[in-house]
């Protein structure tokens, strides 16, 4: 079985531009517009994954907000998570769902190290087996915390609405349709949704939910 292709630093995202660039005149147009594109890198683990929960269906700015306030009340660790009061998680800006959902993966017991030898759809699935965590969690984790090059997360609004301004379309592609737009930029999906995350910033002038 090979390895899982990484990226690990910027000069993997330049080699993922540089394909994309020779795949596609649209993102050879594009890329050079946005600039640098972002590593984007996080440690691996129970905390990476707790970001992720509490980055879903909200912006940026409440996401970093929220995270900031349970980093300062020692909660961004799995134990201190997993013992916490429902009324504590609550006061830090949690959703009750968000408070259940965190403390059930902190209950897990989820080899995390693990999964960085698995390929990429047995650790997706391994995630979406604890509370909480959907498909487009589980790319997110794999893309940013594992440094999977080829994870795309097709269901992000965002991506959607990126690739719709990009290619001039009529209607937003749904997941199924932007999977098989994605299907020449492998094996560097990863960076393609960081430029679509980028394309839609200069586009809209405001961040996605990522």
């Amino acid at each position: 079985m090979a390895e899982p292709r990484l990226i690990l630093t910027q000069d993997d995202i330049d080699e993922g531009c540089a394909h994309l660039a020779a795949v596609c005149p649209v993102w050879a147009r594009v890329l050079p517009e946005l600039g640098p594109l972002p590593l984007r890198r996080q440690p691996d683990g129970f905390g990476a994954m707790a970001q992720a929960i509490v980055g879903q269906q909200v912006s940026v700015a409440a996401a970093a907000a929220i995270w900031g306030r349970l980093q300062a009340a020692g909660l961004d660790r799995q134990a201190t998570l997993r013992d916490a009061e429902d009324e504590t998680l609550r006061a830090a800006g949690l959703s009750r769902a968000k408070a259940r959902y965190l403390r059930g993966i902190a209950a897990a017991g989820l080899d995390w190290e693990g999964l960085r030898d698995l390929p990429d759809d047995r650790a997706i699935a391994d995630l979406v087996a604890l509370p909480g965590i959907g498909v487009w969690t589980a790319e997110i984790y794999l893309k940013f915390a594992l440094g999977r090059a080829d994870v795309f997360a097709a269901g992000d609004m965002a991506l959607q609405e990126a690739a719709r301004g990009l290619y001039g379309l009529a209607d937003r592609p749904r997941a199924a349709a932007l999977r098989m737009m994605a299907e020449p930029w492998r094996p560097w999906r990863a960076v393609a949704a960081r430029g679509l995350w980028a394309y839609y910033r200069w586009a809209k002038g405001r961040e996605g939910t990522l």
